[in-house]
This record gives structure tokens, sequence and C-alpha cells, in this order.
């Protein structure tokens, strides 16, 4: 079974929730952004990570705004399940942005990255530009969703679309370019549901997206 769930930041008390533990060999969890657990490379980090790669599950995440982009990219891209990844460890993958995986004959298309909105506090310290989309990501998520004649069956950001936040309530303090594109996937993909982590609460949208932070939703 796939299971998605919101923001962990590093949190390894996150992997303890009753949810978490009750998956086992061949279910996959797909975390919506800032795992947070390849962060400074230090040995308490690179334990923590082991313990993570020997869970029986695998443990699958998108990019957030609170990565570090430098360790992140020190992993050599490969293809995993039909996208382009980075695998960690054989159960804990770094699913990239633009990029569609079929698990579970499932189509599940990911774009990571976003806007900080702590930029101010983090920019001269633990920052990276990189958390921003490249219009390259961009065309390349247009393009895999062309090949797939613009049908998946989820949709897994980090970022919500705009359109979304205004329903949230939330305010915009940057447009970005991956606005844009979510926009436009609304209008032209089919898909059934879309799932974000970025807002940090749990919460369903009517009809098709869900803000998720500490919840376990069953993909179905």
């Amino acid at each position: 079974m796939i299971y998605v769930t919101g923001d962990t930041h590093g949190d390894i008390t996150r992997f303890k929730a009753p949810e978490i533990k009750r998956l086992g060999k061949g279910d996959t969890l797909i975390i919506c952004g800032d795992f947070g657990f390849i962060w400074d490379d230090s040995e308490r980090e690179k334990s923590t990570l082991k313990k993570l790669a020997e869970c029986g599950f695998t443990t699958a995440f998108i990019d957030g705004c609170h990565e570090n982009f430098d360790l992140l990219e020190s992993y050599p891209e490969s293809k995993w399940n039909g996208g382009m990844a980075r695998v960690i460890a054989p159960n804990l993958i770094h699913l990239m942005r633009g990029q569609v995986y079929t698990i579970e004959n499932k189509r599940i298309f990911t774009f990571g990255g976003g806007h900080s909105q702590d930029i101010e506090f983090r920019k001269d310290a633990n920052w990276w530009e990189r958390e921003h989309p490249t219009h390259d990501e961009i065309m390349e998520g247009i393009h895999n969703l062309e090949r797939f004649y613009n049908e998946v069956d989820f949709i897994i950001t980090h970022e919500p679309p705009a359109s979304v936040k205004y329903c949230l309530g939330v305010d915009i303090f940057q447009r970005i370019e991956v606005h844009a594109l979510f926009e436009e996937i609304i209008k032209s993909c089919r898909y059934k549901k879309w799932f974000f982590g970025k807002c940090h609460i749990d919460k369903h949208i009517p009809i098709k997206f869900y803000a998720v932070f500490n919840k376990v939703i069953p993909l179905k």
C-alpha cells in the first residue's frame, strides 16, 4: 500500500506514530517535502538515516524549502520506478521534480521545492536558492505529463497551487514560476487527488486537494 504524510523536518518521532509503525514490507510512505534528515552530515544524522533505511517499508520524499541541497545533490541520480530519483539507500528515495513514477500500478507525479517564508532569517546561514524550481525542471514536468497524456492517479507537491492557498486563507508572499505550472495542471490534467505539505495542516479542500501534515493517508 502507498501512504502519504506531511513534512517531517528531521523529527524521528514522526516515524513512531502508530499509523507508520504498522507499515511493512512492500509498503511505501511518501513525504510531501521538508524531509530534513539530510541536513548536517553529522554522525547522529548518519545513524538516523541508517535506521530509516532498515525499516521494512520504503520511505520516499520530495524536497521542500528546508533542505540542504548541497548534501542532497551529492547523491547520484538513477532511474527508479519509471522516473529519475536519488537513491539514498535501497528503501530510502528522493523523488525528483517533474517526474512520473509508477508504484503499485499507480502513476504519481511529483514536484518538490517552493519558497521559504523565513528566508530573511535563514539567507545568510542555511538557505539554498535551489529550493526554487527552475524553468528546466518545470519544462521537464510538462514533458513527462504529456508522455502520459496528462493523466496520472495522484499529484504530490510541496507547494500548493496558488488558488488553493487562497482557499486556505494563506498569504502568498511571492509568486514563483511553479505556481503557474500548478494552475495549468489543474486545468489540463486528469488526476484523482493532489497532496501537498507546505502549509503544515491536515485539511481536505474539496474536491481533490489535501493539505497533509501529521496524518498518514492511504492513496486509493
